[in-house]
């Protein structure tokens, strides 16, 4: 998988982004098949402008297919080299917890936040220039825990609002839009 320089992208601040639901389309069920694995619309566009804002773009991934033995981290591999390649290969990093707490116990797997403090430590990240963009209740604890702003994408479930998101969009696209806008 080809990654940037390592120095790439600004100042101490980054985009951590989760994966189903806000780089490719939520199908529901697990995505491992290539074929299954359609990246949205916006999110090409969206991942250009920010990283042309000087953010770092790293994406933070719960996997708990492969701890229930529904496919390998070789599958995942593959789906997040095809995003690399329709993304411009633009992200800075992914980070994967393929854990599920009924096979495997992980602090690595949000709602718990070690992934993303392992990445604010890597890249030296200031949480108060970074955004967490998710798409369920587990992304905004993953994200308040380590004290960075909140945008929560798509339909909101009020059964799984909580914790409620800092700010709310439609798409990637929109969430870039706050973001680069100056909130």
């Amino acid at each position: 998988m080809t990654f940037p320089p390592y120095p790439a992208a600004g100042p101490n601040r980054a985009v951590f982004l989760d994966r189903d639901g806000v780089l490719n389309e939520e199908r529901g069920d697990y995505t491992w098949r290539l074929e299954d694995f359609r990246v949205l619309p916006d999110v090409p566009d969206a991942l250009r402008r920010l990283h042309a804002a000087g953010y770092r773009l790293i994406v933070i991934t719960n996997q708990a297919g492969v701890a229930k033995g529904l496919y390998s981290m070789t599958e995942v591999m593959a789906c997040h080299e095809k995003l690399q390649a329709t993304c411009g290969a633009l992200l800075d990093a992914i980070y994967v917890a393929p854990n599920y707490p009924k096979v495997s116990e992980s602090l690595s797997r949000k709602p718990d936040s070690l992934l993303l403090e392992r990445a604010i430590a890597r890249f030296q990240l200031d949480p108060q220039n970074c955004w967490f963009v998710g798409d369920r209740g587990r992304d905004m604890a993953a994200g308040q825990r380590v004290n960075v702003r909140t945008i929560r994408v798509g339909k909101v479930d009020a059964a799984d609002d909580a914790p409620r998101a800092d700010y709310y969009a439609a798409n990637l696209g929109a969430a870039t839009e706050l973001i680069l806008g100056g909130l």
